[in-house]
């Protein structure tokens, strides 16, 4: 008769909720740990994607410079006769102009631009040229806005209201949205109008760009590596296009460049200020076509300064 020596009791597989419990703590340390890392990636990603833009417009920029001996109009705009209801039909914004040297040609000849941007030639007949989407003009980390993501957005018809005295969430204003006028194309980059209120004096900004001008290197009189020509805007406060001016529109002239009211990103800006989603700091092109990002707590006068071409002052880039 044989005997069977007796066998070790075997131990259960798997965790106990102890083993459990510190196995879930540290996934989540190292998925906290991980997610900044990430978002910081994602973020240096969209920066550097948006410095891309700046030095793609500034290119354009000098590259029209080179064929017509100035840079484009900030926009464009014809009188009236006397007793019509505005003296001014506003027209295509800076942006507009520089379609055949960003490789949009195609959209660049379907544009009527002896009709204004509202016009319905520019939309039911040329399937609506004045939304399309334009890459380069749009910044990846301005996420906000109604139509994220489809490169246009509903543009707000002028409510009488005094801008700087409303707080505007995309389209909105205190709360109420305002009645639609027609959909433009987006972009984060407006043109440099300079340190005057755009409202009061459209046609003499001390910037580079305002209305009918015809500015060119030479009118730099800062210097090129000291003037700001284009700076960048989220749409917090509401969208920007790179179309032009709308006639009936809220805010309508602030849509294609801004002005140095403010530092950048101040918390107290309004519309027509320089604005960017990036943690600290504005993008801005200068017009050597260079790319500078200033931050958030420059001097506002020094700020200023860059924003003018002709002001005499001796001013030295910031670090």
């Amino acid at each position: 008769m044989h005997r069977h020596a007796p066998h070790a009791t075997a131990r259960a597989a798997g965790f106990t909720l102890v083993e459990l419990l510190v196995v879930i703590a540290i996934i989540g340390t190292l998925v906290g740990l991980l997610l900044p890392a990430v978002q910081s990636a994602r973020e240096s990603a969209r920066a550097t994607s948006c410095r891309n833009n700046f030095k793609q417009i500034g290119l354009s920029l000098h590259h029209y410079h080179d064929h017509t001996r100035r840079f484009p109009s900030g926009w464009t705009g014809v009188d009236r006769p006397v007793g019509a209801a505005t003296d001014e039909l506003p027209g295509w914004g800076w942006a507009s102009e520089l379609l055949p040297q960003i490789e949009q040609s195609s959209l660049f000849d379907r544009i009527d631009r002896r009709r204004p941007v509202f016009d319905p030639a520019n939309s039911a007949v040329h399937a609506d040229v004045r939304k399309a989407f334009i890459p380069p003009f749009l910044c990846a980390s301005d996420t906000r806005g109604p139509t994220e993501g489809d490169g246009f957005f509903a543009i707000g018809a002028d409510d009488g209201v005094d801008e700087e005295e409303e707080e505007h969430h995309g389209e909105k204003v205190d709360g109420a949205p305002l009645a639609p006028l027609c959909d433009v194309g987006k972009s984060n980059y407006v043109g440099v109008f300079g340190t005057l209120e755009v409202d009061e004096f459209p046609a003499a900004g001390n910037g580079m760009f305002f209305r009918n001008s015809r500015l060119g290197m030479k009118d730099m009189i800062d210097g090129s590596s000291k003037t700001l020509v284009v700076g960048e805007r989220n749409s917090k406060l509401g969208g920007s296009t790179w179309t032009g001016v709308l006639l009936g529109a809220k805010a309508s002239l602030p849509r294609v460049v801004g002005v140095a009211d403010h530092a950048p990103n101040d918390p107290h800006h309004h519309f027509d200020d320089f604005t960017s989603n990036h943690p600290t700091g504005v993008n801005f092109l200068l017009g050597d076509a260079s790319v500078r990002r200033f931050d958030d707590s420059i001097d506002v006068i020094v700020f200023q300064s860059l924003c003018t071409r002709a002001g005499g002052e001796s001013t030295a880039i910031p670090d």
